[in-house]
């Protein structure tokens, strides 16, 4: 096997939990007019027709705002905002609803695709829409009337779920009607927001220009809580550049503060963002997540299979001594691990000796895929603070290969005399291992 193959094996392999756990499962997707106006669309269309293949039900909710620009200059008409809020008047209405009708006609048409030789081939999707949304008038705001710019006042979730049912891909445009036969502009992430609070979605994805929120260094962060997020909004909110991210992540914070379980902000420009963010660990954007989608925690027996998985390749190449099931599952309560999304990348374990203020940590790895943001840190962070709880006054550990990683957080080099001597008669002069220990 190439490897190509063997990449491609693997990742297929690593995928099917996120498939099984994807199925049957709710997401509403935004995409704004300017993914739908991206060479990337078509790709982004594919991977949209994947996942109805693979049982997710899907509401797509999108925008138009380059395109309303667009028919605006054309007619000679002036674009309006008051706090980054376009201020819909009669004739810009006519313009709205000209880009939206044109916009849905062009999803549904996409989506209808079934060309040999393409991804969509074989394909039956069904797409609907209507008039799922019922909007209230924003109003007048500072002396400014915002005329036919509208806020989400319910969304018939009855109604959309029966189709969902029914294997519909149901379409929302940026609009809403009132019961007084008024249309009402919306701001797409604010309808997308409202769709998936209302429909208990399960993910909303946001697609936007850039893959998410950045930290000071530029690298892209992966996943943060709705209170770490509204600090880096808070920043947002100050650079009259990031007006658009500023939506993105604010839309995200208040749907996971609302009962959806993830918000995604994934980059439309990326070919394949939209997978690689669902069918990896990693992911490939920013997700905001009300639960603890990393967590060091302590070991369960449910945990066993994992860590052998992980120390396996360890104890083969002689860095770790052997330890069966039965030992692992004896001890398991000794263990820490790194649990990401429900994966074990991390253990560590702390073996206290009766009677004595001393304990042992053993164990301590973390998978090579995974060896980047100091998770091995976090880790012997963790089993130092569990050391403190026990009112331990040394932690020491034996190794043949980390003897600087252990020495720059602290540990210095003792003798074998140094151990205790039920510890002592233990060691394995063959190993040769270095004895290292820190004091607390």
């Amino acid at each position: 096997m190439n490897d190509f193959s063997t990449e491609y094996v693997k990742f297929f392999r690593q995928s099917s939990p996120y498939i099984h756990a994807h199925h049957g499962k709710t997401f509403v997707i935004t995409l704004g007019g300017e993914a739908l106006a991206h060479d990337n669309l078509t790709n982004i269309i594919n991977d949209i027709a994947l996942l109805s293949s693979l049982g997710v039900r899907m509401v797509l909710v999108y925008g138009a705002r380059p395109q309303i620009e667009n028919r605006l200059k054309e007619k000679g008409l002036k674009s309006n905002y008051y706090q980054n809020r376009r201020i819909t008047d009669k004739q810009s209405l006519e313009c709205v609803m000209d880009a939206v009708g044109n916009l849905r006609a062009l999803i549904e048409s996409r989506l209808s695709s079934s060309l040999v030789n393409s991804p969509m081939q074989g394909a039956s999707i069904r797409v609907v829409s209507g008039n799922f949304v019922t909007a209230k008038p924003l109003g007048v705001l500072d002396g400014n009337d915002f005329q036919h710019t509208g806020g989400v006042r319910r969304i018939d979730d009855k109604a959309i779920h029966q189709l969902l049912d029914n294997d519909y891909i149901v379409l929302l445009p940026c609009l809403g009607l009132s019961p007084t036969g008024e249309v009402f502009n919306i701001e797409v992430e604010e309808l997308a927001t409202h769709t998936a609070i209302h429909l208990k979605a399960e993910k909303l994805v946001l697609f936007g220009k850039q893959g998410g929120v950045t930290n000071e260094d530029g690298q892209l962060i992966s996943q943060l809580s709705p209170a770490t997020a509204n600090q880096y909004l808070d920043k947002l909110k100050k650079q009259d550049d990031q007006i658009h991210l500023t939506r993105l992540l604010s839309s995200a914070i208040n749907a996971c503060l609302d009962g959806v379980e993830r918000a995604q902000i994934v980059n439309f420009q990326e070919d394949g963002s939209l997978l690689l963010e669902l069918f990896t660990r990693d992911g490939r954007g920013t997700m905001v997540s009300r639960d603890r989608y990393e967590e060091i925690r302590t070991a369960t027996i449910e945990d066993v299979t994992g860590i052998l998985e992980l120390i396996r390749p360890l104890e083969e190449a002689g860095v770790l001594r052997r330890r069966s099931r039965k030992e692992l599952e004896r001890e398991i309560s000794l263990f820490r691990v790194i649990d990401l999304d429900g994966t074990i990348i991390g253990c560590a374990a702390i073996h206290p000796f009766p009677g004595k203020k001393t304990a042992e940590l053993a164990c301590l790895v973390v998978h090579p895929e995974y060896r980047k943001d100091k998770r091995g840190d976090s880790l012997l962070e963790a089993i130092v603070e569990q050391a403190k709880q026990q009112k331990l006054e040394q932690v020491f550990v034996l190794t043949t290969q980390t003897v600087h990683w252990f020495m720059e957080r602290g540990f210095k080099e003792v003798d074998a005399k140094a151990l205790l001597p039920e510890k002592r008669q233990q060691y394995n002069v063959k190993r040769q291992s270095k004895i290292l220990a820190l004091s607390i």
